[in-house]
């Protein structure tokens, strides 16, 4: 009889999946995704050629990745160069176990641009050989310290990839570390906003599917097209981005976004990118350095061109 009961006793005490627990709600309702969050990564978006054809590393490849980032910080810059911000000053993270952030197509990349964009890009890119900067519109609005866009300030970069969300019961508000963004979006089922008038963030709506908020957004000014799409990833007029919040448990949010923009992309594409806690605090985003770098950068196209008449 006492190994019945040892039996019984082990199987109460079983800890409960993850996947049965409920997520933390509002005093309303609606799944509590507020806190301070971060998807701090090195992992790619696009997949590796090595990778090609594995979705998945195992944990052997991505501590060797890890390893290998590690003995490549701080290396002095090339002769000539100034070279960039230390480690100290940077906030990259490590590897996930996803081989790329992008997860359809399934090769991992990007799907095929549009002949527009294949044009442009490559005008863009002759124009950025660090030889013509005719005035502030030459360079992209990262340089100028204006956004990264929708979904370009939801995905990892350099440093400051940390969101704060609040939410009441008719918004939910995403406060972005990087350039300092704030996304107020409605959870009211209005109408988004008419075709004619496009903004640098989009325009979004959101709306919960279950537990998961669904946020649409639509409405973006062509203003950032050619010149920061590497950035934004969404670069016209038509472009229309879904992303997805899920509360797995405390320490995780499943966050996806598709962009579906035929006027860039030859079809739509998806990636996923987790969000943890971060353990902090949002920092104001003070961007000075653009601002000194702007000025400089054509204070020396000038000079460089004085030089050339001379």
């Amino acid at each position: 009889m006492w190994y019945i009961i040892a039996i019984l006793s082990a199987v109460v005490l079983l800890p409960v999946p993850a996947a049965a627990q409920a997520p933390e709600r509002t005093p309303w309702g609606d799944p509590d995704l507020q806190g301070v969050w971060t998807n701090r990564t090195t992992t790619p978006l696009e997949r590796p050629s090595e990778f090609e054809g594995r979705t998945a590393l195992s944990d052997e490849e991505r501590a060797e990745i890890d390893a290998q980032a590690e003995a490549a910080r701080d290396r002095p810059p090339p002769p000539g160069q100034t070279g960039g911000y230390n480690s100290f000053w940077l906030d990259r993270g490590v590897r996930n176990n996803q081989t790329s952030l992008i997860v359809d197509p399934p090769d991992g990349r990007y799907p095929a641009r549009t002949d527009r964009v294949r044009e442009s890009d490559a005008a863009f890119a002759a124009m950025r050989d660090g030889t013509k900067f005719d005035s502030w519109y030459d360079l992209n609005l990262y340089d100028r310290c204006i956004t990264r866009g929708v979904p370009g300030s939801m995905i990892p970069g350099f440093y400051n990839h940390n969101y704060q969300i609040l939410q009441t019961p008719d918004y939910v508000v995403i406060l972005v570390e990087m350039i300092h963004d704030a996304r107020i979006i409605p959870l009211d089922g209005r109408a988004h906003l008419s075709p004619q008038i496009g903004q640098w963030m989009g325009d979004s709506r959101a709306h919960w599917e279950g537990d998961t908020l669904v946020v649409e957004t639509t409405n973006f000014t062509p203003k950032g097209d050619e010149r920061v799409r590497y950035l934004v990833h969404a670069g016209s007029e038509q472009a229309r981005v879904v992303e997805r919040f899920t509360r797995v448990d405390a320490d995780r949010i499943d966050y996806s976004f598709t962009v579906t923009d035929p006027a860039t992309y030859a079809g739509p594409w998806t990636a996923e990118i987790p969000m943890v806690p971060l353990g902090g605090e949002i920092f104001e985003y003070a961007c000075h350095e653009g601002n000194y770098g702007l000025e400089n950068i054509l204070a020396g196209a000038r000079a460089a061109e004085r030089a050339t008449e001379q």
